[in-house]
Formats: structure tokens, C-alpha cells, sequence
């Protein structure tokens, strides 16, 4: 079995260790040296040293712009990452603004919409649409104990939209004019004429029973004549438009597609006329036609002109 050696490497390390550690302890306390000839000293030195050293230091200066430049990078990218989250919320703000200045902007438009002064109304949310292919109708979250009651008109900001059927405690239906069922007399401006308008399911209602069609032309405005005591005269509905199929037909004022706020108008049933002749004798005012007896004698001639002891 070969002998080991002895062994030169161990001493050696520990020379060498101990004499780098003096070293590096006699630059550390001369570079600390606060004195004039050991600042021109140390001046001297890195003029020598490092000049010497500049292609070792061209890695650690590029690594250093690396992760410099990886460091701005991770910065812009957060920077960005914000400015996108600040961006979505921006969109849902403004969403929500052009929601609200739709809402404003209908809500205007009711309050500046000329209709009776003695006709006042209660404003009413549309919950839902219950239209169908058979049946054109809403509903609106004010019923009953809102004081609606059943064939009050309804109108958004720009026309009329239909008539409350039927009514609950918080919420009531309107029927739309575009529905099957709905008929409505008009007035056609300015010539006056009078017509029916009935519903057929499109957003086109039809114009029918015109009294002369030849005085109608597309365009002309059609108010509610009030005849039937349907609803109260000169609520606007539309404009007279000529349908494909060469028909009138009535291009709605209201705003079908969005209808959100209806306002629901407190309309009052005329005075009903029971006795025609008491009406038109509370207008006279002087004598007309025949008088009336003033005595007895008088009055059983009138009653009895052929009786032998009155004079003919």
C-alpha cells in the first residue's frame, strides 16, 4: 500500500490567506488614512488601475443598464396595468353619466311638455316590458294607492304612449296605442280632419276612417281629439307618415324603443248631460215662442183650449 506524502497545500492556503487578509487590512487603514500625501497616493493608484480595468468593467455596466433597464420596464408595466384599470373604471363612469343624462334629458323633456294646466300627473318607472306578438303593453311600478285609476292616459317626454288597463295596489298596465286592441280618435293639424287611429302591432299604427283622405299629406301632425272622452283633446301622438303598402300611417311621437319614465295624466270625466232641455232652459234669457199660463183661469185654458165656457 503506497505511502502518502506529506501534504505542502494546506500550509500554503493558509499563507496565502493570511497574507491577502494583511494585505487587504493595510489597504483598507491606508485608503481610511486622512492625510495629503495618502489622498495623491490613492489618486495615483486608481489613475494607474483603473483605466487598465475598463474592459472587465464593461459587463457589470452592461449588467447594471440590464437591470436598470428591466427595473423601468416592470415600472411601465405596472404603470400601464393602472392606467388600464383606471381606463375600465373611466367607461363604467361613463356609461353611468350617458345613463344619467338620458334619464335627465327625458325628465326635461316632461317637465317642458305642453299639455292642459288642469291636468297634473304622477311620474311612474317602467319595470317591464310585457309585450308579445299579440299584445303591446308595459308595466309601471305606481298603481292604486297612487291614486291611478283605469283609462288615465300615459305620455313620456315627447307623446303619448297609451291608457292604464288595469291597475293593482303598486303597479297598473298600459296598454300601448301600437297594440291590436287600441283605437283612438285623432285630429289631423292644421286641416282639422278626423280619423281613427288603430293599432297593428308595429311601430306604425295605421290612420283609418279619415274624413277626406286627399287633405292629409305625410308629415302633418296628429293631436287626440277627445271625441268619446277617451282621452283629453290635444295631446300630441305623432306625425302622418305613408306606410309601404301606400297606407297612412301615424310615426309615433313617444319614444318606443326606450321607454323608461311614463307620466301617468290625472284626467277627469266630463260633466254628464242627463237633461238636455234644462240645459237649454237655464240659457234663455227673454221670452221664445209661446208664453206660459200666469193664472188659473189661464192655465185650465191651456190645458183644456175646447172647454165651452172659455173663449176661443
Amino acid at each position: 500500500m503506497a505511502r502518502k506524502g506529506p501534504d505542502f497545500a494546506t500550509p500554503v492556503r493558509r499563507v496565502l490567506i493570511a497574507v491577502m487578509a494583511l494585505a487587504l487590512l493595510a489597504l483598507f487603514l491606508f485608503w481610511r488614512i486622512d492625510s495629503p500625501r495618502a489622498e495623491q497616493m490613492r489618486t495615483a493608484m486608481i489613475d494607474r488601475i483603473v483605466p487598465r480595468f475598463e474592459w472587465a468593467l464593461v459587463p457589470v455596466t452592461r449588467v447594471t443598464q440590464m437591470v436598470s433597464g428591466f427595473q423601468s420596464y416592470a415600472r411601465i408595466y405596472e404603470q400601464n396595468q393602472e392606467l388600464r384599470r383606471e381606463l375600465q373604471r373611466m367607461s363604467a363612469w361613463r356609461e353611468a353619466a350617458v345613463q344619467l343624462e338620458q334619464e335627465n334629458s327625458k325628465l326635461m323633456a316632461q317637465n317642458n311638455v305642453r299639455i292642459d294646466p288642469a291636468l297634473t300627473s304622477v311620474t311612474g318607472v317602467v319595470m317591464v316590458d310585457s309585450g308579445s306578438a299579440f299584445r303591446q303593453s308595459v308595466l309601471l311600478n305606481v298603481g292604486r294607492q297612487d291614486g291611478i285609476v283605469e283609462g288615465w292616459a300615459t305620455m313620456d317626454g315627447l307623446g303619448l304612449v297609451g291608457r292604464i288597463s288595469g291597475v293593482g295596489n303598486r303597479t297598473s298596465r298600459v296598454v300601448l296605442l301600437t297594440d291590436p286592441s287600441s283605437r283612438l280618435p285623432v285630429t289631423v293639424q292644421p286641416t282639422g280632419e278626423r280619423a281613427l287611429l288603430t293599432g297593428d302591432n308595429t311601430p306604425l299604427p295605421l290612420l283609418e276612417f279619415v274624413e277626406q283622405g286627399d287633405n292629409v299629406r305625410p308629415g302633418d301632425r296628429v293631436v287626440t281629439s277627445g271625441d268619446g272622452g277617451v282621452f283629453p283633446p290635444g295631446l300630441l301622438v305623432g306625425q302622418v307618415a305613408q306606410g309601404s303598402d301606400g297606407r297612412l300611417r301615424l310615426r309615433m311621437a313617444a319614444d318606443y324603443e326606450r321607454l323608461e319614465f311614463l307620466r301617468v295624466l290625472r284626467s277627469h270625466p266630463a260633466e254628464a248631460v242627463v237633461d238636455g232641455a234644462a240645459v237649454i232652459r237655464g240659457g234663455i234669457t227673454g221670452p221664445i215662442g209661446p208664453q206660459l199660463p200666469t193664472s188659473p183661469v189661464d192655465a185650465a185654458a191651456a190645458s183644456d183650449p175646447l172647454d165651452p165656457g172659455t173663449t176661443p
